[in-house]
């Protein structure tokens, strides 16, 4: 579980380092006018929810801090998702996860370990959709595993076969 997630992070960053100057920040039709940098920010800011709540065991994505600069500033995204490659691997732990759903807050049982693959796979999601911005503002061939989940893979080699 750890090293898939260390894996896509990795790839991201370097997925990330490779686009050009301009199309990060940029608003993306095909996005509905958001950015990559935009879903990259949500990205590492689940993220950073999940690791800065495990002392209290007490996360809620909801309430997360939004940093502008993480949808700005490529180098700061990078800097932001080594930090996470390097704090995500702990022991799992019970933790309480808050949402506020329709007004109304309901906080859930989960545990580090579950939340880490929720995470991997929220990145997943919006990586398949940072592939479509990708592919709007460049030629760039991405690897065929980026935005898509090891599932997936691995009923496409089955059927394959």
């Amino acid at each position: 579980m750890f090293k898939s997630s260390l894996d896509t992070l990795e790839q991201f960053k370097h997925i990330l380092l490779e686009l050009p100057k301009d199309c990060y920040a940029q608003s993306c039709s095909v996005l509905s006018n958001s950015s990559i940098g935009q879903h990259t920010r949500h990205i590492i800011e689940l993220y950073l929810c999940l690791i800065n709540g495990y002392e209290t065991a007490d996360v809620s994505y909801d309430r997360r801090e939004r940093n502008l600069k993480l949808a700005e500033e490529l180098p700061f995204a990078i800097e932001q998702l080594s930090w996470i490659q390097d704090r995500l691997e702990r022991p799992n732990k019970p933790i309480k996860v808050n949402y506020e759903l329709g007004g109304e807050d309901v906080c859930l049982e989960s545990n580090y370990h579950r939340e880490v693959m929720y995470n991997l796979e929220h990145t997943i999601h919006h990586h398949a959709l940072i592939k479509v911005g990708i592919q709007h503002f460049t030629e760039k061939q991405l690897p065929e595993s980026f935005g898509v989940a090891p599932s997936t893979i691995q009923f496409r080699k089955a059927c394959a076969q």
